[in-house]
Parts: structure tokens; sequence; C-alpha cells
């Protein structure tokens, strides 16, 4: 009975694979569209989402006082900046590395402030300079202890707010920023 059963449970094992194989090997149509198209398959949150905030925010983060402050007391210079910590307080899975790139993109492009990289960004910079400092002419090397040190760091948090009736379901995205300066610890902006 034991064989019997084995093959038994064999042969079901290679019916499943023969039926398994050819839904496999379908082809599948993948159709481009424009990366600044607005898609929304799934209703969570998504690139164009993480795009528009970023821009949003950093938009609002400009047009405060803050801004105008800090070039007033430093002789004109836009102001040093670096991304922390965003964290996702919510349920649903975000890339938040992308968002804070967005921001960064955001900050960069509005040539209003210099963004400086972060952690371990920096930590592969400092590799480079160390292996010129080893392997490159003196001539064309990076030169050390040239780095920018920011003045402020951006950080927040991601957080949802559901509401639900019958089938309707809307889910409100709230993204908590703070523009921290690094000496005082000051709060120069929230958002």
């Amino acid at each position: 009975m034991t064989a019997f059963s084995s093959v038994r449970t064999l042969g079901r094992v290679a019916v499943f694979a023969l039926l398994v194989i050819p839904a496999a090997c379908a082809q599948t149509k993948v159709t481009r569209i424009d990366p600044n198209a607005v898609t929304d398959l799934s209703g969570g949150w998504n690139d164009t989402d993480s795009r528009l905030v970023a821009n949003e925010l950093i938009q609002s983060s400009l047009s405060e006082p803050w801004l105008r402050r800090h070039t007033e007391t430093h002789g004109g210079q836009a102001p040093v900046v670096i991304i922390g910590s965003f964290f996702n307080n919510t349920m649903e899975h975000i890339p938040v590395a992308t968002f804070t790139k967005d921001l960064e993109k955001a900050y960069v492009t509005s040539g209003t402030v210099r963004v400086i990289a972060t952690k371990d960004e920096r930590s592969d910079v400092r590799n480079e300079r160390k292996d010129q400092r080893e392997n490159a002419r003196a001539d064309t090397r990076a030169r050390q202890a040239q780095e920018l040190g920011a003045k402020y760091m951006l950080q927040g948090s991601i957080e949802t707010l559901q509401d639900a009736q019958g089938r309707e379901k809307v889910v409100y995205y709230q993204i908590n920023a703070t523009l921290v300066d690094l000496e005082s610890n000051e709060k120069v902006w929230t958002g």
C-alpha cells in the first residue's frame, strides 16, 4: 500500500507540473507609460503620491520665514540641509527611501538650499577619497576635510487616517515634517 501511495502522489505532482508549465510560459504583455502620468491601480501610496507630496512639502518649507532669516544672518548664503529619517507609521508598505530621494530632489532643484549627502553616502565618498589618496595623482585628488556641515535636518513621519462606511473607504495620508537647526535643536519649520 505504501508503494502505491507514493506512485499515486508522484503522478499527481507530474500532472500538476504539466498544468503549471504552460501557464508560466504564457506571454506577458507590457505597456510602457509616461513616468509622469498618474497611475493609481491599488489606491495605496505610489510614486505619484511620493513625488507630489515631496514637491509640495519642499515648496511649503521654502516659503516660510526661516529661509529669509537664515540668508539675512549668514551673508546671503544658502542654508545647508540634510534629509534625515522619515518613519512609516502606517500599516501599508511605503518605500520611505524613495520618498526621501524625492525630497532631496525637490530641495536640490529649487536652487534655494544646498543638500549634503546622507551618512551612508558620505561613507562611500570618504572611502573614495581614501582610495584617491593612495592611488591618484596628487594634482587630481579630492582634498580631505573640505566637507560642508549641515545647518538643518529635515525629518518626519508618514501617518494614515482611515474612514470607512459600507464598501467605501477613504485613506488620508499625513506627512509630518520638521526642519531642525542642528546646533540649537530649534524647530525652524514644521509642515
